[in-house]
């Protein structure tokens, strides 16, 4: 699940709430993409890329739960995994690598941003993937 998590909020640069509400049912392998509910409610599609494909798959076929949501809490009974929860994943995957640093989930969709930009890509294609209604709020 560790890989899923981290892999899925580097490559989509989502916000921590928007992967809190995320169902299975919501990905679409296809297009390696995924609508998420951001602020005030807005959609936007995200894609993510197919090392986070695989790890989505891997975690999805070792599921035994029959929960609609994404990413399901590891201790039984299963249920979404609160906003908290993901943090905490986040927490103890930088504990491990040895980050002395707390890093939290909002540090990797600056990392996303910030690869977006260091790789040519547009202010307004970064801008519209991470949902932001101004420029400013981008840059």
């Amino acid at each position: 699940m560790e890989n899923a998590l981290f892999e899925f909020f580097y490559s989509t640069g989502c916000r921590i709430g928007e992967v809190a509400k995320l169902n299975r049912e919501d990905i679409n392998f296809t297009g390696n993409s995924v609508i998420v509910h951001g602020k005030g409610d807005k959609e936007r599609k995200v894609y993510f890329n197919i090392r986070c494909s695989i790890w989505l798959k891997r975690y999805l076929e070792k599921r035994d739960d029959v929960e609609d949501c994404l990413f399901v809490t590891e201790c039984n009974p299963k249920r979404r995994m609160s906003v908290d929860s993901l943090r905490y994943v986040i927490k103890r995957i930088s504990n491990r690598a040895g980050i002395k640093k707390t890093i939290h989930p909002h540090q990797l969709r600056h990392s996303y941003a910030t690869h977006m930009v260091d790789n040519g890509a547009p202010l307004e294609v970064i801008q519209s993937l991470l949902g932001h209604e101004k420029s400013e709020t981008t840059k």
